[in-house]
């Protein structure tokens, strides 16, 4: 299982992330201090805020949105 943190600086950003989640054939989830989303839900991602560090956690490995993940990546 992997982990990133991220921050989304716009809705359209809300948009490719969740876009490149629904590709992935394995759970996907969106956390938020104590609150968890599923990434493939565009409501529930946006409803997390924009601008907040957030937590990516991924149940499986697709290059494709490591590659998302990795442009919005907090370092």
């Amino acid at each position: 299982m992997e982990s990133v943190e991220i921050k989304l600086q716009a809705p359209e950003d809300v948009k490719e992330l969740v876009a490149a989640a629904e590709k992935c054939d394995f759970d996907i989830d969106v956390i938020y201090q104590r609150i968890i989303v599923d990434a493939k839900s565009f409501l529930g991602v946006l409803s997390m805020g924009l601008q907040k560090s957030l937590i990516v956690s991924c149940h499986g490995y697709d290059k494709e949105f490591s590659n998302t993940l990795r442009k919005y990546s907090v370092m």
